[in-house]
């Protein structure tokens, strides 16, 4: 697998403005852009703060557009060389930079590009300090018989990364600053605006103030968005002269006095990836370099998702973003992504903290859904993301045998039990007749489908869903377990699983060979969709079906939902199936779990392929084709969805928390990632 492009990728726009990267900090910040280096999206931008950690994101530095001055010599367009390229409303390009982008790559997590002016090359690297709203732009030139002039535009912007900015009435306080090491400006948009700060370690720095106008955002309109272009502000003009073996940098951050030591900064950022590669491989210093290439890659991928989650209690707190770009932290999202992104990467303290974190949270027996952008009070209407967690703290105990944390959590959990027995939020109680958790009510989306488009619940699903109730009676299950561990009695919950086996016989359909979607619903009926949620019934440790129902599940799903890049969310046998996801947002929404598929639908399949069949290397080969996808889309990362019809094209968030995190427990399950790949 390569994560490295030349001009076949680089030099033609469209292929280039399709492929993105994404650095991240930790801390919910995070920058992102285009291989061409044109804005495509309002999320891209090479400093998105968290000013309020992890959330609060806010655009400050959208973007540096460099143009070089090569020893005279001249370029095809003239004698200089724009190395930045920005698509107007109008469809006009201008700069054309990626004409002079001879090659682009990742080295670990950080995209490098390499420029050529004639003889000379120039490389230019982006990364992020951990735990800081900083952002590095470094450049070196490696090659060269001359001096090569840079001058630097920088764009400024100050809004919340959901929106965009029409040209307007701020009267920024742009003003030159010095610190150790090096020269810059501070940037307040307006009275009310937190301060940032642009610098560089050795370039002269010359205040600006001029909007430029309508950058043209090609995936916004392709997403159905009104707001296709936007205006951004330029702050400052940086300008140096290297000549060959010289590096210098420009820093963005919130800080006044950030490292402008870009070397230092950026040996620092390896050492924290060999980390990351050493604690994923679990032998020591320096054994992260025998991983394999793509299980490398997905651990850093899934560092970029485990971000601060600071409170009162534990002001270490630690929480995963669902998705890049848009998504903050779901608690359903989280408690699935886990044990992929924590426990398959040799970070078990990670998965504690969240684990911590997230029981902080717990009211009336239920996780909260998802953490608002603006604001600290969650939102509780999800059914699964409290069962899902019971299942990430078993699969923790089972990894370090920590009793204590068990320990400290279970009168939680024995709450959590009482409350869906007694009943919660939204309908969600346990019938005392077959022993299933039913849950919703009118205009309420609780499950994974979540969809709701205005007062429109696209998949309501409500009655007793087959995912929520293979859960349900896995987490009464661990009670059993836990409470076995801890010596306590646990035949409540045993007795309370026996009655939810016996219930779960309710799904299977014989006639259809695989399990009925949801029981008990409002009129009446089962609903019989061939979707790939039965597939948690087979997947999770305790399997309520028999071992012939189980086959049955899996050669089903197998058959029609399972493709190159994940699962459909339902079978193209349905009349209510979309293949296309595309268009404005109630087109894109109701397709979103109507047949699109979905990647991190593969590690359940997988786990419930083994589980039946026992054949690594066949479980192994549903997993490939995803990989492949690593250098597509979000490059390194695996995107959120696809389209159900072929070519599966990406679609959604070009990185997916859920999605990293199946692949790697997969590529663990079929005995990968422990040896460099032949």
């Amino acid at each position: 697998m390569n994560f490295d492009f030349g001009r076949e990728v680089c030099g033609h726009l469209p292929v280039a403005s399709r492929r993105e990267w994404l650095v991240t900090n930790g801390i919910g910040g995070f920058a992102s852009g285009t291989i061409a280096g044109m804005l495509s999206r309002r999320y891209h931008g090479l400093l998105m703060a968290a000013l309020q950690p992890p959330l609060g994101r806010t655009l400050l530095l959208a973007k540096l557009d460099e143009t070089a001055d090569y020893d005279g010599v001249r370029a095809d367009s003239g004698r200089l060389f724009p190395l930045y390229t920005n698509r107007w409303e109008d469809g006009t390009v201008e700069g054309n930079g990626h004409h002079h982008l001879n090659r682009f790559h990742l080295e670990g997590a950080t995209p490098v590009w390499t420029y050529a002016c004639a003889n000379a090359l120039l490389e230019k690297r982006i990364w992020m300090q951990p735990g800081a709203n900083t952002t590095y732009v470094q450049y070196r030139l490696t090659r060269a018989t001359g001096p090569m002039g840079l001058a630097i535009k920088a764009f400024g912007n100050y809004r919340d990364y959901h929106s965009t900015t029409i040209m307007n009435g701020w009267q920024p306080d742009v003003a030159t600053v010095t610190a150790a090491g090096g020269r810059g400006v501070r940037v307040r948009m307006f009275d009310e605006a937190a301060p940032f700060y642009l610098f560089s370690d050795r370039a002269d720095v010359t205040p600006q103030f001029e909007w430029y106008e309508d950058f043209f955002l090609a995936v916004e309109e392709a997403r159905g968005q009104r707001d296709v272009t936007e205006d951004h502000l330029y702050l400052a003009q940086f300008h140096i002269t290297l000549r060959a073996g010289e590096t210098f940098a420009i820093v963005a951050s919130t800080e006044p006095s950030p490292n402008l030591d870009s070397t230092a900064a950026y040996a620092e950022r390896e050492v924290y990836e060999a980390a990351l590669l050493d604690r994923a491989a679990g032998r020591g210093a320096g054994s992260g370099a025998a991983l394999s290439q793509p299980f490398r890659q997905l651990a850093l991928a899934a560092d970029q998702f485990i971000v601060s989650r600071p409170t009162a209690a534990d002001p270490a707190g630690k929480s995963i973003i669902a998705g890049y770009h848009w998504f903050s932290d779901w608690g359903r999202d989280t408690m699935i992504a886990l044990p992929g992104l924590t426990l398959t990467t040799g970070r078990p303290e990670v998965a504690a903290s969240i684990l911590r974190t997230y029981a902080q949270f717990v009211d009336q027996g239920m996780l909260p859904n998802r953490f608002p952008d603006a604001g600290e009070t969650p939102e509780y209407n999800t059914v699964d993301a409290t069962l899902w967690y019971f299942h990430a703290l078993r699969e923790y105990v089972a990894a370090t045998g920590d009793t204590a944390l068990l320990r400290e959590l279970y009168p939680t959990l024995v709450d959590i039990i009482a409350w869906h027995l007694r009943g919660t939020r939204y309908g969600i109680r346990a019938d005392e007749g077959d022993g299933l958790l039913h849950a919703g009510e009118a205009g309420i989306q609780l499950t994974w489908m979540d969809v709701k488009i205005d007062d429109w619940v696209v998949t309501p699903r409500t009655g007793k869903a087959v995912e929520i109730n293979a859960l349900w009676y896995n987490a009464l299950r661990f009670m059993e377990e836990f409470a076995g561990q801890l010596g306590e009695d646990g035949r409540r919950y045993a007795d309370l699983a026996a009655r939810a086996e016996k219930g779960f016989e309710r799904f299977w359909s014989a006639n259809l060979g695989y399990c009925h979607d949801v029981l008990d619903t409002p009129n009446g009926g089962p609903d019989s969709s061939l979707r790939p949620n039965q597939l948690l019934a087979v997947s999770l440790p305790h399997s309520p079906l028999t071992a012939e129902q189980q086959r049955s599940v899996v050669d089903a799903c197998a058959r029609h939902l399972l493709t190159a890049h994940g699962l459909r969310s339902l079978s193209p046998d349905d009349k209510a199936y979309i293949g296309q996801y595309g268009g404005d947002r109630r087109k894109r929404d109701g397709a979103y779990h109507q047949g699109t598929v979905w990647g991190w639908l593969i590690g359940p399949f997988i786990a419930a392929h083994l589980r039946v069949y026992g054949d690594v290397a066949e479980a192994r080969s549903y997993l490939s084709p995803l990989l492949q996808h690593l250098v597509d889309h979000g490059i390194g990362s695996i995107s959120e969805i696809f389209e159900g019809d072929a070519p599966f094209e990406p679609r959604g968030c070009i990185a997916q928390a859920w999605s990293v995190a199946e692949a790697l427990r997969a590529w663990r399950l079929t005995g990968n990632g422990e040896r460099e790949a032949s």
